[in-house]
């Protein structure tokens, strides 16, 4: 099936291009620590496994990820603690905002997001409120080289694909059940194609289509300002700008 990238899909993880060094480093230390909760191996633990290879994508050091591991399994214990927390949101033209946080203060994170919510025309949510438009899903982005599209969609659904697609540079794009992300990676690795990234994400169920110029420029500053706080990791959210609007978002 084809798919659009729409702008949920455009911005899944904080900017690496523009964001400071410092700030790149701070948030794959987080998602490494937390995987690591789980086991400290990243053979047996793919959560882990991902994190830590899209630390060394960044170019974090190996030693920032090896104290990253070591907060997470414990061994290192200088008194912080992170937790995992999803804020729902709801912004500007009913859209939904999920809004992933890594921290180690959540009444400080909570503060923060309430704050950004009241300054660019979006509500905090009560638990559950716009979680139901969005699914947790495993997330690939494969490059099959010079294998024929054809026989590439075959592969991968023989990997555990649930849905395909390809975004502008060619690469598929698959979609999994959440459950499934360290037997579905194996799978496609197997079969000799090259994983570029692999993730857990969150998919709208259905999208808002928003045609107006205002209402689509106070979403991505909302957008943009929940993405530049210390403690989130991931902004998600569940709006399609129209073709007319694009050529003036920039």
């Amino acid at each position: 099936m084809a798919r659009h990238s729409h702008f949920a899909n455009m911005k899944r993880w904080k900017a690496v291009v523009d964001a400071e060094r410092g700030k790149i480093f701070t948030v794959h230390a987080r998602l490494i620590a937390v995987a690591a909760k789980n086991g400290g191996d990243p053979v047996m633990n793919p959560m882990l496994r991902s994190a830590i290879d899209h630390a060394k994508a960044a170019n974090v050091p190996n030693a920032n990820i090896e104290r990253a591991i070591k907060k997470g399994t414990g061994e290192d214990k200088d008194g912080s603690v992170f937790v995992e927390v999803t804020y729902e949101a709801i912004g500007p033209s009913g859209s939904a905002f999920l809004i992933d946080v890594i921290t180690d203060n959540t009444n400080r994170a909570l503060l923060n997001i309430r704050t950004i919510l009241s300054k660019t025309d979006g509500n905090l949510g009560s638990s559950g409120s716009v979680m139901w438009k969005f699914a947790k899903k495993a997330y690939f982005l494969v490059d099959v080289g010079t294998t024929a599209a054809d026989e590439a969609e075959l592969m991968l659904i023989d990997a555990g694909a649930d849905d395909l697609g390809q975004d502008e540079e060619g690469h598929f794009e698959v979609y999994a059940a959440a459950d499934q992300l360290g037997e579905v990676r194996k799978k496609i690795e197997g079969a000799g194609l090259k994983l570029l990234k692999d993730e857990l994400i969150w998919e709208p169920k259905d999208t808002v289509m928003v045609t107006d110029l205002e209402a689509a420029q106070k979403i991505i500053k909302l957008n943009d300002a929940l993405e530049a706080d210390d403690d989130v990791v991931r902004v998600t959210n569940n709006v399609d700008f129209s073709e007319e609007l694009l050529p003036h978002l920039g």
